[in-house]
């Protein structure tokens, strides 16, 4: 006789004898564990359950805790700089000997129930849930390091009061729409500001902008302080 059941999200097909590996049970190695929800039972003759088998379980004992292989996750976003993320994960699972099917019966025989890990049966619905509560954790960390960030900007972002009003720094060699837009939002406005840059600012707004030696290569500097003789 086998039995379909379910724990974990997840639908086996057992009989007598099987070692079985499922998401980690609430159990010590040596247990006997009972698993109530029975899909279908076969053999002689073929139950469906609608949609569980009414008084059948399947009865196993506890023979180890186990680790899965190791999966690798890795996440690149486009279009964001340096920002990839690689993790690896092995699943906690329960290795299982089934030593019996019961056709009926189950709620008289005393063994304890196969609960997943949290002591609750874990479905999708739970693993969903655990997955947003992640991804909230995660979205807080950047915006906490993303403030992090723009408190330490370089002292020369920070003299935005200093400057004598706004120009146009496309007008410099290799700034575009949107490397102006980034200078701009960094605090950096006008020729001045840029002109007064010591190699110490150029090296820090270098590595926060994420420029690349853009800076020097272009000669921004030199660049502005001839804008700057040029409006006097």
């Amino acid at each position: 006789m086998f039995a379909v059941l379910k724990t974990g999200g997840k639908q086996y097909k057992v009989q007598s004898g099987d070692l079985l590996r499922v998401e980690k049970l609430a159990a010590d190695a040596g247990e006997k564990v009972q698993f109530n929800e029975i899909l279908m039972l076969g053999g002689d003759k073929t139950v469906v359950g609608t949609p569980l088998v009414d008084g059948a379980a399947v009865q196993a004992e506890v023979v180890d805790q186990v680790k899965g292989d190791k999966v690798i996750h890795f996440v690149k976003r486009r279009r964001k700089h340096g920002s990839k993320r690689t993790k690896g994960h092995r699943q906690q699972l329960t290795l299982l000997r089934v030593t019996d099917v019961l056709e009926s019966g189950a709620d008289s025989t005393g063994v304890k129930a196969a609960l997943n890990g949290g002591g609750r049966t874990a479905g999708r619905g739970t693993e969903r849930f655990t997955q947003n509560r992640a991804d909230q954790a995660e979205m807080k960390e950047r915006v906490a390091e993303h403030a992090a960030e723009e408190k330490s900007l370089p002292k020369a972002a920070q003299k935005a009061g200093q400057a004598e009003g706004h120009d146009d720094l496309k007008a410099l060699s290799g700034v575009g729409p949107a490397l102006e837009k980034k200078l701009n939002e960094a605090g950096i406005t006008s020729f001045a500001q840029i002109a007064a840059w010591s190699a110490e600012d150029i090296a820090e707004i270098d590595e926060k902008l994420s420029f690349k030696g853009r800076i020097e290569r272009e000669g921004w500097v030199e660049q502005a302080k001839a804008k700057l003789a040029e409006k006097e």
